[in-house]
């Protein structure tokens, strides 16, 4: 089974499972489509985190994420959020395409090549796509600040307004682009021909990036994290990740008989909600472990998630003001007949990324650079060389040491709150994952839409709901039903029979596609 946010991408990852390849196969097909018909959220200019495990009980983690510049400009302050100098870290979602391909080779007796994993995507950027909703909606949201941003304007508006939804869009410097990596190899990306192509059309525009600094790109292969939960090993991505973030959520909540409330009720909203807050009262210490001691032992210590749980009133919500991180990403993955899975979040930041198109390459630049702080007391100060917290924690649970939980979102600071509604409704109340990814959400805090640090919550959570939170303290805010807000999700189960089950939220254009093994 695959899952993704758009149907082209999930029919190219399910044609490679027909042919016979494996999940690590079909995740670089569905991830190269994904970047060319999902442009607002994804793309060759960005990063990824993969989560690897299969049935013999290997599990790993790529950490496809790109580091700062070795040379960097004074910032006087504050980093750019958009333009040349948020482009200032390396983009390594390519390098981890190839990373990901070698691991298939070696593990899992991959055969299929990188021609016919990136055929696909070549064809949608060359013949065109029909235009999502979504992307044309990040289009004209950000029209007015976008028409700044180099190259930006003749890629994708190229009339001067956001394409029709439906309409057809062409992509053929993008083509050309995957095609280099598709003749050349994915580390052509970085020290071949198409490398030097992309450094000049980044310094070009402006950004401090060097052909030093691509080359230096490079996926790690790490150790996930993990926790117990309700009889299944949940594995996140380590730091800089906030995926420990969503591991202590449900450490904080497996102190609390869940299925004694009921999915979507106000008691189940007020604890997750409330493990939310001291989870990420531990988040601003994540950084790059390179730079700084991450005690990652200590934040997911039983004693810590114990007290954690211990100062949740259950009548009473904790008062909150925290900082905000947008962000916008892909969640995608897949499913093998031998059992091979692969959980895995695609990324250029936020939605369009630095706005930079770099020269006559197509590929778009992420702004992963405006997740530092200017602050030389912060643990997450920029400095050369160092990778950023990182919002991105794709999810993979075990049974018995096997797969069975493939999930994750989109959404930046609310990736760990969907996580925790998604994994309660799946684990606690036994929801089937369309079910599962129906259910009213909130999110916490600040939006791109919303200054204020209130609890906002889908209208379809219910009167009964709104009036028995506020009760609790909760400062509460309404978003419509089904809002992207809450995040795009996606979810695969793979039951003990090895039969498995899958959806990408409605909130999105996603799909899950089962084959027939």
């Amino acid at each position: 089974m695959v899952t993704s946010p758009h149907a082209l991408a999930s029919e190219a990852g399910a044609a490679i499972l027909r042919a016979g390849g494996n999940a690590l196969e079909a995740a670089i097909a569905i991830g190269s489509t994904i970047a060319v018909v999902y442009p607002h959220f994804c793309g060759l200019g960005g990063d990824s985190v993969w989560i690897i495990a299969d049935r013999s009980g290997r599990r790993t983690c790529l950490l496809g994420i790109g580091q700062a510049a070795r040379e960097l400009p004074d910032f006087g302050g504050n980093i750019p959020l958009r333009g040349p100098l948020s482009a200032l870290t390396s983009a390594c979602a390519v390098d981890a395409w190839r990373h990901a391909h070698d691991y298939s080779t070696r593990r899992w007796g991959g055969k299929i090549g990188f021609p016919a994993l990136l055929a696909d995507a070549i064809r949608h950027a060359e013949d065109g796509f029909p235009v999502t909703r979504s992307q044309s909606f990040w289009l004209a949201f950000r029209r007015a600040e976008a028409a700044d941003w180099p190259g930006f304007a003749a890629l994708f508006m190229p009339d001067g307004a956001a394409p029709e939804t439906g309409s057809l869009f062409r992509q053929e410097n993008l083509a050309r682009s995957l095609s280099l990596i598709a003749r050349d190899g994915p580390r052509s990306f970085y020290e071949g021909e198409l490398g030097a192509r992309i450094v000049a059309g980044l310094q070009a525009a402006g950004s401090p990036l060097t052909s030093d600094d691509l080359v230096a790109t490079g996926t790690r292969e790490v150790a996930p994290v993990s926790l117990s939960y309700r009889g299944f090993e949940l594995l996140a991505p380590p730091p800089p990740t906030q995926g420990l973030t969503t591991l202590a959520i449900m450490g904080i909540l497996a102190h609390f008989d869940l299925a004694a409330e009921q999915a979507g009720s106000a008691g189940h909203l007020h604890l997750c909600v409330e493990a939310v807050k001291r989870a990420f009262l531990d988040r601003d210490g994540i950084a790059d472990p390179d730079f700084a001691p991450q005690p990652v032992e200590e934040w997911l210590s039983g004693k810590h998630l114990a007290q954690a749980a211990a100062s949740i009133d259950r009548a009473q919500a904790l008062a909150w003001p925290a900082p905000f991180r947008s962000g916008d990403t892909v969640f995608f993955a897949a499913t093998d007949a031998d059992g091979g899975s692969v959980s895995v979040l695609q990324s250029t930041y936020f939605d369009w990324g630095s706005g930079v198109v770099v020269g006559d390459t197509g590929i778009l630049w992420q702004n992963r650079g405006a997740a530092f702080s200017p602050d030389p007391r912060h643990v997450n100060v920029i400095a050369h060389g160092k990778r950023p917290f990182y919002t991105l924690n794709p999810g993979l649970g075990l049974r018995n040491g096997h797969p069975a939980l493939l999930y994750g979102t989109q959404g930046a600071d609310g990736q760990p709150q969907t996580l925790a509604m998604l994994l309660t409704r799946l684990i606690d109340f036994g929801n089937q994952p369309a079910a599962a990814l129906a259910g009213p959400r909130f999110l916490l805090g600040k939006t791109f839409s919303d200054d204020r640090n209130s609890l906002k919550l889908e209208a379809d959570a219910g009167k009964d709901v709104f009036t028995e939170l506020c009760a609790r303290g909760h400062v509460l805010s309404s978003i419509e039903a089904q809002s992207p807000l809450a995040g795009q999700a996606g979810a695969i189960v793979i039951g003990e029979d090895g039969v498995a089950t899958g959806a990408h939220d409605l909130r999105g254009d996603g799909l899950a596609i089962g084959i027939d093994a």
